[in-house]
């Protein structure tokens, strides 16, 4: 892999503290691929073989059931995917696939758990990002089961608007389609949602959203830091 993309790497927190030789172990045997839009990346059920490091586009992580489809997160530069299942040595239990043109760094998954049992400070930053993912997952879980659909949407767009800079005009991460399943809602449901957010003041264009009063809209979702912070 080339040296160009060490520092990038060497930023994200899970690898800051390790010892240089150990991180520089770890990249000997990576290397870096660019892949077009729509391609998959990994299947749900193979094996672990690599830990993903996006340097740039977007990945959705995705699962499949009984002819049924559902996205579950988006994966943004500069971060990693699926750490849990390298660690633990066990299949994948969600699918990836670009959304964009990506470029994608591939460390094999026996030199991650390698450096872990030799590296203190990269078994600590494995154990954090691990329990931040664990934080993310119930938070995602309190949304769907204590939210109406409409809250739902509200409580995403109330994130979304900070997400890009709090400007009354903003646009929505993806398309509306991946959006229904992000919410667990159907299409049809999501349109309806954002019809019965029209009284809050949200007016939708394609993907373009305004929200012509936050705090009313806030009043109604009820925003929750024990949900709705993903950063803690």
């Amino acid at each position: 892999m080339p040296e160009a993309h060490y520092p990038e790497i060497r930023a994200l927190n899970l690898f800051a503290e390790m010892a240089e030789a150990n991180f520089l172990a770890l990249l000997r045997g990576a290397y870096v691929q660019n892949f077009p839009p729509q391609i998959e990346l990994i299947g749900e059920g193979e094996p672990s073989d690599f830990l993903h490091v996006v340097l740039s586009g977007s990945i959705d992580l995705f699962s499949r059931w009984n002819d049924r489809e559902t996205s579950l997160a988006t994966v943004r530069p500069v971060s990693t995917f699926i750490l849990a299942a390298t660690i633990k040595n066990a299949p994948y239990l969600m699918s990836a696939r670009t959304l964009e043109k990506s470029r994608i760094v591939l460390i094999p998954s026996k030199d991650v758990r390698a450096i872990f049992d030799a590296d203190s400070n990269f078994a600590r930053a494995i154990v954090t990002e691990l329990a931040q993912c664990y934080r993310s997952v119930i938070k995602a879980q309190k949304d769907l089961k204590l939210r109406t659909s409409l809250e739902r949407l509200a409580n995403y767009l109330l994130r979304q608007q900070k997400h890009t800079g709090g400007g009354a005009t903003f646009e929505l991460d993806f398309e509306k389609r991946r959006l229904a399943s992000v919410l667990s809602m159907t299409p049809e449901n999501l349109s309806r949602a954002f019809k019965g957010l029209k009284p809050y003041g949200v007016t939708v264009d394609g993907t373009t959203i305004a929200i012509a009063d936050r705090a009313d809209l806030e009043h109604f979702a009820k925003p929750n830091p024990l949900i709705d912070d993903v950063t803690s």
